[in-house]
C-alpha cells in the first residue's frame, strides 16, 4: 500500500467511526409500559382490622337506640304535655307583650297574665261542670223518651214506610239496647275505668297548667339560652325567625280559641232560640270540638244536628241550615280576619299538615299541624331559599 492510499484511508476509518460514534450517541427507544396486575377487590367485612370489635361496637348501638325507643315511649306523656304546656305559653305570650307595651314589668304582665287565666278557667268550671254534669244526667236518662216520640214523629213514618220493617226492628233493638238494665249495669261497671281516666285528666291538665305558668314566666330566658346554640354571628338573625316563629304561634293559639268561642255562642243561641235540650252542654262540646282545625266545625254540626233531630226533626232542620251558613261565614269572613296576622299557609298544606299531624299525634298533632307548617315555610323563606338565591 502505498502512501497516499494510507493517507486516504485515514479519512474513511474516521468517518466511520464518527459514524459510529453519532449511532451510539442516540436516545434508546422507549420501552413498553408495564401493566400492574390489578390488586384483588376487598369486601367491607375483610377491610374490618377488628371485626370482633367492630361487631360489639353495632351490638352497643343498635341496644342503645333500643334503649333510646323505649324511653320516649314510655315519656310519651310527658313530651305531649310538655308540647301542650309550650303551645299554651305561646298562646299566652302576645297578652304578656300587651301589658308590656303598656308600661308593665315582664313580671307584672305574667302575673296579671296568669291571674287572669285562672280567674277565668275558674268562673268557667263553676259555672259550666255543674250545669253539664246535670244535663249529662238528664240526657242518659231521657234518651228512652227520645227515641219513643222519635218512633211517633213524621220523620220516623218517612223512614218505615221507604225502608219497611228493617228500620222499624232497628229503632226497637236500640230501644232495647238503651233500656236494658244491663246495659246501664255494664256501664256502671267501667265506672271506676271512666273515673280514673277522669283522675288522670285532671292531673294532666293541673301539670298542663303549671308548666305554661313556667313557660310564660321563662320565656324570653328560653328563647336565649336555645339561640346560644346558634353561632354567634348568626344569632340576631335567628332571634328574628324565632320572634317570628313565636308570633304565629301565639296568634294562631289566640285565633283558634276565639273561633272556638264563636262556635259556642253560636250553638248556645240555637239551641236556646230554637227550644233544644241541653243547650250549655251543646256549647261546651262545640267550643272543645271547633278547636279542632279544619274537621272541627263540620263534625260538631253533624253532633249537633243528630242530637237536635231526636228533639225535634224541623228544628234540628233548622239548625242544621243556620249553623251550616254561619260555617261558611266563618269560613270565608271571621277566619281570614282573625288569622290573617297570625299564619299565612296555603291551604293545601294546611289541609296536608293537619292530616299528618293529626296520623303521627292524634289531638295534639291536628291543634300543632297549622303552626309547624307555618314555621317550616318561615325557616324555608328566611334561611334556605336566600342560601339557594346566592349560588350562581
Amino acid at each position: 500500500m502505498s502512501a497516499d492510499e494510507s493517507v486516504k484511508s485515514e479519512p474513511a476509518a474516521e468517518s466511520a467511526t464518527v459514524q459510529t460514534v453519532v449511532v451510539e450517541d442516540a436516545p434508546p427507544s422507549p420501552a413498553p409500559p408495564v401493566v400492574e396486575p390489578p390488586l384483588p377487590s376487598r369486601s367491607f367485612w375483610t377491610r374490618i382490622d377488628k371485626p370482633f370489635a367492630f361487631g360489639f361496637l353495632v351490638a352497643l348501638g343498635g341496644l342503645a337506640a333500643i334503649l333510646l325507643a323505649l324511653t320516649l315511649s314510655n315519656l310519651s306523656t310527658v313530651l305531649i304535655y310538655i308540647a301542650f304546656a309550650m303551645f299554651a305559653a305561646l298562646g299566652l305570650d302576645p297578652a304578656v307583650r300587651f301589658l308590656e307595651r303598656r308600661g308593665l314589668s315582664r313580671g307584672v304582665s305574667v302575673l296579671a297574665v296568669i291571674l287572669g287565666l285562672v280567674v277565668v278557667l275558674a268562673l268557667i268550671l263553676w259555672m259550666i261542670i255543674p250545669v253539664v254534669v246535670e244535663q249529662v244526667t238528664l240526657f242518659v236518662k231521657s234518651v228512652p223518651h227520645l227515641i219513643t216520640d222519635f218512633m211517633h214523629s213524621d220523620v220516623y213514618a218517612f223512614l218505615e214506610k221507604q225502608f219497611g220493617d228493617q228500620f222499624q226492628q232497628l229503632v226497637e233493638d236500640a230501644q232495647k239496647f238503651l233500656t236494658d238494665g244491663k246495659t246501664w249495669q255494664a256501664v256502671g261497671g267501667g265506672a271506676l275505668q271512666v273515673g280514673s281516666s277522669i283522675a288522670t285528666g285532671i292531673s294532666g291538665f293541673i301539670v298542663v297548667l303549671v308548666l305554661t305558668l313556667y313557660f310564660v314566666a321563662g320565656l324570653p330566658t328560653i328563647k336565649t339560652a336555645l339561640l346560644r346554640f346558634a353561632p354567634a354571628r348568626d344569632r340576631e338573625r335567628a332571634r328574628g325567625i324565632t320572634d317570628q316563629i313565636t308570633d304565629s304561634v301565639g296568634g294562631y293559639v289566640q285565633g283558634m280559641v276565639i273561633l272556638a268561642f264563636a262556635n259556642a255562642i253560636v250553638a248556645l243561641v240555637l239551641y236556646l232560640a230554637l227550644g233544644l235540650p241541653f243547650p250549655p252542654l251543646m256549647a261546651t262540646v262545640a267550643f272543645l270540638v271547633t278547636l279542632i282545625p279544619l274537621v272541627g266545625s263540620v263534625l260538631f254540626w253533624a253532633i249537633g244536628s243528630v242530637i237536635a233531630l231526636f228533639a225535634d226533626p224541623w228544628h234540628a232542620l233548622i239548625f242544621a241550615a243556620v249553623y251550616l251558613v254561619y260555617m261558611q261565614v266563618e269560613a270565608y269572613f271571621l277566619t281570614p280576619r282573625v288569622m290573617n296576622k297570625a299564619v299565612a299557609v296555603p291551604g293545601a298544606l294546611v289541609v296536608i299538615g293537619a292530616l299528618a299531624g293529626g296520623t303521627l299525634l292524634g289531638l295534639l298533632g291536628a291543634l300543632v299541624a297549622v303552626p309547624v307548617t307555618a314555621s317550616i315555610l318561615i325557616i324555608i323563606n328566611q334561611v334556605w331559599l336566600p342560601r339557594q338565591d346566592a349560588r350562581v
